[in-house]
């Protein structure tokens, strides 16, 4: 296992020091470190955080391999600075299964670029009718901890509550699409001012709002564990907000593109800004900001969605919802945050890593923890060529927009997976 010497390097925003890995840890971080044997890396004017881990995305395999990979989500990951991701359980089979979460984790490990973490089904095939076989991929060689039908809501009370009473035998999670499904059949994009302008059907907030009421009133009920994906209104933030206080365990994460990007882009009628829960509005974003900085939303997740060229490039009622995200998230977070590295690295790294209970990820890069980082330049500024993407598909809302920050390295126990900002492997 080669060594890398990492001069000059700023450790989450600390005065620059040097970083030396030695057999898949961290040996040792300080002033004038020497090693002859070393592969050195110069850390001038980089920083340095605990590997991103996102809670939230979408590989695709088994089933949609012409979307994305898990190969080739896990290479757009390494080069967005992840060490290990949570893949969704709605491919094709639906993992909702022992066999195919297992499959899901081999595939990770052999493409070995970050740890892919399955995700499990809370429901047999996302149907919302029955519970999956929660126990048999939590007993797996996935060890399978949180549980979600992402793409469709858990919407029958009654099956929601077994589910979080059931994961409790394991301190599982379970992890909530909230859209009340009667409230948006049909819909396009958010309801408001500008659906309303374009004809189009909308997706009215308090259809995400009336589920997260729901759950954390369950979750409170019963002790268990919930997670919110995607939120994406004011009022969302302040049932959370709630919940948070009167110490339901709760814990939810956003977006990148809900932090950023408005409905009034669906005025163009492109397909890629089409997602599920969609753009909201300008007022939506400032509260989702200040409850990311609060602490009222504990996490940023990409809920990377790699479709194929057929499902986006369409017309808009016929595309698929969804976008990418693995290789933007770091720079729109440094866009919308600043450089608040500690912040950055918290909402990123850590507290995902401890919802997911990754051991070894999320952890600040100091003498004895494995060697799982990644290098950021932040000086530097990059213009979104979707060619250039490492998924496979080519779905990014950011297609020729400057963005500050460039992934410089990743390190994954120690191995680079990505150097001078291209992929090892």
């Amino acid at each position: 296992m080669t060594a890398y010497l990492i001069t000059s390097v700023s450790v989450v925003g600390a005065a620059p020091a040097d970083l030396l890995i030695r057999d898949g840890v961290v040996a040792a971080v300080g002033p004038g470190l020497t090693a002859p044997d070393a592969t050195v890396v110069d850390g001038t004017g980089l920083v340095a955080l605990p590997g991103l881990v996102d809670l939230h995305t979408h590989l695709r395999e088994p089933g949609r391999e012409d979307a994305e990979t898990v190969e080739s989500g896990s290479r757009a990951a390494a080069l967005g600075g992840y060490t290990a991701v949570c893949a969704m359980a709605n491919t094709s089979p639906v993992a909702d299964t022992a066999g195919v979460v297992e499959q899901v984790w081999r595939l990770g490990r052999e493409a070995g670029l970050v740890d892919v973490q399955p995700i499990g089904a809370v429901t047999v095939g996302l149907a919302g009718e029955r519970l999956a076989e929660l126990g048999a991929m939590a007993d797996s060689a996935a060890r399978v901890r949180i549980f979600s039908d992402d793409g469709h809501c858990v919407a029958d009370p009654k099956l929601m509550r077994r589910a979080l009473e059931y994961v409790k035998a394991f301190d599982g999670i379970i992890a909530q699409h909230a859209e009340e499904p009667r409230l948006t059949e049909g819909a396009q994009m958010h309801e408001g001012e500008v659906s309303t302008r374009l004809g189009l059907i909308g997706w009215p907030a308090v259809a995400e709002e009336a589920i997260i009421a729901r759950d954390v009133l369950l979750a409170e009920h019963v002790g268990g564990r919930l997670h919110v994906c995607h939120v994406s209104t004011a009022g969302s933030v302040e049932v959370l907000r709630q919940a948070k206080a009167r110490g339901v365990r709760v814990t939810a994460e956003v977006t990148p593109h809900h932090l950023l990007l408005t409905d009034v882009k669906a005025e163009t009628y492109d397909p890629v800004f089409k997602v599920n829960p969609p753009l909201r509005t300008a007022a939506d974003i400032t509260a989702l900001r200040a409850a990311l900085a609060d602490g009222v939303i504990d996490v940023i997740a990409t809920d990377h969605a790699p479709h194929a060229v057929e499902d986006k490039e369409c017309e808009w009622a016929y595309a698929r919802p969804g976008m990418l995200g693995l290789e933007t998230a770091l720079s729109i977070a440094l866009d919308v945050l600043g450089p608040e590295w500690d912040l950055i690295a918290e909402r990123m790294s850590r507290t995902p890593a401890r919802i997911a209970g990754l051991t070894g990820h999320g952890v600040d890069p100091a003498p004895g923890v494995p060697a799982n980082l990644t290098l950021i330049d932040p000086a530097a500024r990059r213009t979104i060529e979707p060619a250039e993407l490492a998924s496979r598909s080519r779905n990014t809302p950011y297609a020729r927009m400057t963005l500050p920050g460039r992934i410089v390295a990743t390190f994954l126990r120690g191995e680079p997976t990505v150097l001078d900002g291209k992929a090892v492997k």
